[in-house]
């Protein structure tokens, strides 16, 4: 009996296969590590604008607050005894924005009834203080702008930025 030879292949068809799915294994890994580090850097700036023209003081008669804002930046512009300001619209209780009841003349949370008046002082409800003001000012050709990345506390409202003093109310 001869023996016939025995090929000797490097290797076999378990061996292939094995090799190809320990590939396909170390592939998606390989793929799914790229992707998740991929999410830890930005490619481009998250931040919203914060700024907005708001017109000009005209376009505010005296005593009178206005909602035009208040969708787009969640803002108030109040016209109030010669100043101008803009209450940012966000509940200080828990962050429901507020609305503007002119018959009653004050802002009412409507998640929890926190009231405020005019300036923005708490009055009623569970709100622990009163709402923010955003900075507020003109530019060279007199138009207003807001700036709602910049608030303000009641505590420091007599700071420049928080209200606008209009020159032509000041007597």
């Amino acid at each position: 009996m001869t023996d016939s030879p025995k090929r000797h292949h490097l290797w076999g068809r378990r061996d292939f296969l094995t090799a190809i799915g320990w590939t396909a294994i170390a592939g998606s890994l390989l793929a799914g590590t790229a992707a998740f580090g991929r999410l830890l850097f930005r490619r481009a700036p998250v931040e919203a604008p914060t700024l907005f023209r708001a017109g000009r003081p005209a376009d505010y008669a005296p005593g009178t607050v206005s909602d035009r804002f208040l969708k787009t930046w969640r803002v108030f512009i109040v016209h109030e005894k010669g100043s101008l300001y803009a209450i940012f619209g966000k509940c200080t209780h828990l962050g429901c924005t507020p609305r503007w009841y002119s018959r009653e003349s004050k802002f009412k949370c409507p998640c929890h009834g926190s009231g405020f008046d005019t300036a923005g002082v708490n009055f009623e409800g569970p709100a622990p203080r009163p709402l923010e003001r955003a900075r507020v000012w003109l530019d060279d050709a007199g138009d207003l702008w807001v700036d709602v990345g910049q608030r303000y506390e009641r505590d420091r409202w007599s700071q420049p930025g928080a209200a606008l003093v209009l020159a032509k109310e000041r007597a």
